[in-house]
C-alpha cells in the first residue's frame, strides 16, 4: 500500500541535480532568483531602500503577514485552503481588545489566540467531517466570523489607550527588532521545522498528494487536515492580536478583505501549489516578502501604485501557470 504513497508528480530533471533536488531547485529558483533580482535594482534605484530603517521596517509591517501565511503554506500542502483567515485576524483583533479592557493584556492576547483556534477547529471539522470544500467552507465561514466581529464590537472601534501594556506585545525592542518581528521569526521557523522535519509534515505532503493513498497507508486523514486548519486559525487569531496591540485599536472592519488575498498571494508566488502535496514555509517567506517589496519600492520610487495591483495579479497567474507546468512536465 505504501507505493501508492505519492506526494507529487515527478518534477523535471536538471541533469547536473541529484535527483531528489531537482523539484526543490526548480520550485526555489523560481520565487529567490527574482527577490534577488528585485532586492538589487531597488537598492541601485532608491538610497534609502537598503537603509537598515527601511529593512526592519519592512520586516515589521509584513510580521502579521508572515505569520498567517507560514500557517497557511500547511493548509495548502494539505490539499486545502483557507479564505477565512482575514476575518479571523479581524476576529482576533476585536476579541484581545476587548478581553484586555477586563482583564488585562495577557488574557486578551489568549483569548485572540482561542478564537482563531475555535474557528480553525470548526473548519477543519466542517472540510474534513462533512466533506465540504474548503474554497466554500472557509468562505461561508469569513460571512459568518465578519458577523461574529461585528456583533463583538457594536460596530465601534475599541481603543486600548489606557492599556499601554497591551501594545508591548508588538513594540518591544529586542536588539533592536521589534517583538511583532520575533514573533515571526518563531512561528516561521516552528511551522518549517512541523513541516519539513516530523511525520505530522510528511502526511500533510502525502494527504495534499494522494488522500486515498495515504489513507490506504494508515495516515489520519480528517486529523491531519484538521490540525492543519487550527493551526492557520490560530495564526491568524495571533496576528489580530499583533495587529491590535500594534495601534492600540481594533475594529471588526480594520484588516479589510486585502489581508486574506495577500497572505495567499505570498504563499502561492512562493510556489506552493494550489492543488497541494508540495511547498515549503520558506519559499512562502520569500513570496511574502517579495511582495512587499514590490509595495515598498513602489513606494520609495514614486510610482503609480495602481500599477502594483496589476504586477500583483501578473505574478500570481505566472506562479500558477509555473504550477501547472511543473506538473504537466511531472506527469510526462
Amino acid at each position: 500500500m505504501t507505493d501508492q504513497l505519492r506526494v507529487a508528480p515527478a518534477p523535471p530533471k536538471v541533469p547536473w541535480l541529484p535527483s531528489r533536488l531537482n523539484g526543490e531547485a526548480i520550485r526555489g529558483a523560481a520565487i529567490l532568483l527574482p527577490f534577488v533580482a528585485l532586492f538589487v535594482v531597488l537598492s541601485v534605484a532608491s538610497g534609502p531602500f537598503f537603509s537598515t530603517t527601511n529593512l526592519l521596517n519592512v520586516v515589521n509591517q509584513q510580521s502579521a503577514i508572515l505569520i498567517m501565511a507560514a500557517a497557511g503554506t500547511l493548509v495548502l500542502v494539505a490539499g486545502g485552503i483557507d479564505l477565512s483567515i482575514g476575518a479571523v485576524y479581524a476576529l482576533g483583533a476585536v476579541v484581545s481588545a476587548k478581553v484586555t479592557l477586563q482583564l488585562g493584556a495577557g488574557a486578551g492576547a489568549a483569548a485572540g489566540i482561542a478564537a482563531g483556534l475555535i474557528i480553525g477547529l470548526a473548519n477543519g471539522i466542517v472540510v474534513s467531517v462533512f466533506r465540504i470544500n474548503s474554497l466554500i467552507a472557509t468562505l461561508a465561514m469569513s460571512f459568518v466570523v465578519a458577523g461574529v466581529a461585528s456583533r463583538v464590537t457594536s460596530g465601534n472601534i475599541i481603543v486600548l489607550l489606557d492599556h499601554p501594556s497591551f501594545g508591548n506585545l508588538a513594540n518591544t525592542e529586542i536588539l533592536g527588532v521589534n517583538s511583532s518581528t520575533w514573533i515571526a521569526v518563531i512561528v516561521v521557523v516552528g511551522a518549517g521545522v512541523l513541516l519539513a522535519r516530523t511525520a505530522a509534515g510528511r502526511y500533510m505532503y502525502a494527504i495534499g498528494g494522494n488522500a486515498e493513498a495515504a489513507r490506504l497507508a494508515g495516515v489520519r486523514v480528517r486529523a491531519v487536515s484538521v490540525a492543519t486548519f487550527m493551526i492557520s486559525g490560530a495564526a491568524a487569531g495571533l496576528a489580530g492580536c499583533i495587529a491590535a496591540s500594534r495601534v492600540l485599536t481594533a475594529g471588526q472592519t480594520s484588516p479589510g478583505p486585502d489581508v486574506a488575498f495577500t497572505v495567499l498571494a505570498g504563499i502561492v508566488v512562493g510556489g506552493t501549489s494550489i492543488m497541494g502535496g508540495e511547498g515549503a514555509v520558506w519559499r512562502t517567506v520569500v513570496g511574502v516578502l517579495f511582495i512587499a517589496l514590490i509595495g515598498n519600492g513602489f513606494d520609495l520610487l514614486g510610482l503609480d501604485p495602481f500599477y502594483k495591483q496589476i504586477v500583483l495579479g501578473l505574478l500570481i497567474m505566472i506562479a500558477v501557470g509555473i504550477d501547472a507546468w511543473y506538473r504537466r512536465r511531472g506527469r510526462a
